[in-house]
């Protein structure tokens, strides 16, 4: 009976995995928040506003008891969080570069914070849609639009890059890398040789595959590891059940066959 109970409550673990709900919001969560507040009052031009809510993020970052990250990943903050800080200070300034700087930021503790799919891959549309203008300008052979096209571009991509580094393994990332940065110094070349138009269509893959693969090739190997372990006890316990069945059944075999002899 009561090896029952154990392999039903295994089952219920492996099926229903069960969520711990906290009074408090978390560490992480809670800075999460805050990054999310200030990009809001930097959409609204409240720049003065978004910079005392990123200090303030400065202040419970630096008092956490116990910080989950790792080294790259406090790098990662670090320098996207200075750099939303400096923006919001700066009133020099566009609107459009203060916003890109936090949006930035707030992609990165996104990435940080969310288990699964991040921000950053809901910009797949408009990254893939302003490549794609790239393409369109090298193939017209117009240069004004070429540069305007990969300007954008690359503005889209440095706001997503920190999050990629988060995401996305590390040999993928830098292979994308440079080749975008191949394309952005040797701009004339690209404009002039057919060639081009190959190392376009790899960046395109790369980027496609990035965003489409990101949920599927990037899972936490931590779960894997929950549903081996899990399914792993929920064997043994099958099998040593299993084995005492056999054993009791053999057993009463036994007796029986003793009975038996007695009778004779």
């Amino acid at each position: 009976m009561k090896a029952r109970v154990v392999i039903f409550i295994c089952i219920l673990i492996l099926l229903f995995p069960i969520t711990i709900h906290a009074d408090e919001t978390s560490p992480i969560d809670k800075l999460n928040s805050i990054s999310d507040e200030a990009l809001q009052m930097v959409r609204s031009s409240r720049y003065d506003d978004a910079h005392k809510l990123l200090l303030y993020f400065s202040e419970e970052f630096i008092s956490m008891d116990q910080r989950p990250f790792s080294m790259d990943e406090l790098r990662i903050v670090t320098v996207a969080h200075n750099e939303a800080l400096e923006a919001t200070a700066n009133d020099s300034l566009e609107h459009s570069e203060i916003v890109n700087k936090v949006t930035k930021f707030r992609l990165v503790m996104d990435a940080i914070n969310t288990g699964g799919q991040p921000l950053w891959t809901e910009m797949e549309g408009q990254v893939l849609m302003v490549f794609g203008g790239v393409k369109e300008a090298v193939k017209s052979g117009h240069s004004e639009r070429f540069h305007e096209q990969l300007n954008s571009f690359l503005s889209l991509y440095q706001m997503i890059y920190p999050s990629l580094k988060l995401d996305i393994r590390s040999e993928k990332v830098q292979r994308l890398d440079t080749k975008i940065n191949y394309i952005d110094h040797y701009r004339p070349k690209i404009l002039s040789e057919e060639s081009s138009m190959k190392d376009l269509d790899s960046i395109e893959s790369d980027l496609k595959s990035i965003f489409e693969g990101m949920t599927e090739d990037e899972a936490d190997p931590s779960l894997w590891w929950v549903i081996f372990t899990t399914g792993s006890i929920i064997v043994a316990t099958l099998s040593y059940v299993g084995f005492r069945k056999y054993a009791g059944e053999k057993n009463q075999r036994r007796e029986k066959n003793r009975s038996r002899e007695l009778k004779d």
